[in-house]
């Protein structure tokens, strides 16, 4: 049986090496107040990372980097919450983990088949290249996300449909919620603003993060500034899932 979250809180000081966490299993949460290499997270299994730098390190963390390369490298299943930049290659095969980062390198989400992915800042170009499976959300602030984004298997969608964008509702799942173990995988084509809300709510209560703490508390000037990294076909797939589920005789 799996172990329960946080049953084992590791808390670190200083700079970690290459493949900081790697496979690090469900129950152990990696906490490190420095700076990580290359490789954090590959094929985390279901573990907790959790990487901020030190509060008197005079830094602007949301303009520095604060991991290396080829970050969660074909994680699986788990958490990984980031106060500052990652490198290249940021969660290149992901395939079911969560991530919240404050900005990325490039060819971010590279070859992604599963998860979820929220980048509140920057990225570099070649976004979502092979990206066929998985969400990802984009702090786009100055709206050209789309010319950074590999377009040729994914499409971009606003987190807020114009509708709600005119009548001024932004519902979200408030913060006792996120502090829960909600299940953001559920309803991956709807409920958008409940799921960012949630996992920015958990990155700043994780790491300190004053960039998600201006997001939550400027909710409505923020949220449609966001765009959703949504695959061509995994929409589709996920669409006849639920349309066979629909059909299917209840008992």
């Amino acid at each position: 049986m799996p172990a329960a979250h946080d049953t084992i809180h590791v808390s670190l000081k200083g700079t970690a090496g290459q493949a900081f966490g790697a496979w690090l299993a469900q129950g152990v949460t990696f906490e490190l107040e420095g700076e990580a290499n290359d490789y954090v997270g590959k094929g985390l299994s279901g573990g907790k990372i959790i990487v901020r730098p030190p509060a008197n390190s005079g830094i602007v963390p949301e303009e520095s980097i604060i991991v290396g390369n080829t970050v969660m490298y074909g994680a699986i299943q788990g958490e990984c919450y980031l106060r500052g930049i990652a490198g290249e290659r940021f969660a290149v095969r992901n395939s079911g983990a969560v991530a919240v980062v404050e900005g990325a390198g490039d060819h971010c989400c590279e070859y992604m088949t599963g998860g979820i992915v929220v980048v509140l800042g920057k990225t570099g170009r070649n976004f979502a290249a092979g990206m066929s499976g998985g969400i990802a959300y984009v702090l786009d602030e100055t709206g050209d996300f789309d010319k950074l984004c590999n377009l040729s298997m994914v499409e971009l969608e606003p987190v807020l449909s114009e509708e709600l964008i005119n009548a001024g509702t932004y519902n979200h799942s408030g913060d006792l919620e996120a502090h829960g173990r909600v299940d953001v995988f559920k309803n991956l084509l709807d409920s958008d603003v409940e799921r960012l809300h949630v996992l920015i709510s958990r990155h700043a209560k994780a790491t300190g993060s004053k960039r998600a703490a201006d997001i939550l508390a400027n909710w409505k000037e923020w949220l449609p500034k966001f765009r959703k990294v949504m695959p061509v076909e995994y929409r589709r797939a996920l669409r006849e899932l639920a349309a066979n589920a629909d059909a299917e005789p209840k008992i």
